[in-house]
């Protein structure tokens, strides 16, 4: 969902964990069911669990750099109707794989935008 210069990268699992509430929030608010965040790697104990309880799927896609995208493209393509799907991203890549898949897209940062227009800090 795009990086902010908030020390994310001193506590990898702890920064997921704010996405995951800040995104199962939104889902909330907006009365959207069946969202899923996808992460790269590998997570560390109790990060499913907690994204389960907030109310959202939390996938991890352990495979190297960009696995998380992989996994995400594969989504599209298995969906029943992936014009019910809208995959946020800012990997042009994964944008065309999920459009030709028939979803929708949009920007990590316009979807940050929503978020904090609809729910400021």
């Amino acid at each position: 969902m795009g990086t902010r210069p908030d020390g994310w990268w001193r506590d990898r699992a702890a920064a997921r964990r704010r996405i995951v509430e800040e995104v199962a929030g939104f889902a909330r608010r907006q009365g959207v069911d069946g969202v899923t965040v996808v992460f790269d790697g590998r997570p560390v104990p109790d990060e499913v669990t907690a994204g389960e309880a907030a109310g959202i799927e939390v996938a991890f896609a352990p495979g190297g750099p960009d696995a998380a995208d992989r996994v995400i493209a594969r989504m599209a393509d298995d969906a029943d109707d992936p014009s019910e799907l809208t995959v946020v991203t800012s990997d042009g890549e994964l944008a065309e794989a999920v459009r030709s898949a028939g979803a929708g897209g949009m920007g990590a940062g316009t979807f940050r935008r929503l978020i904090e227009e609809r729910h400021p800090r």
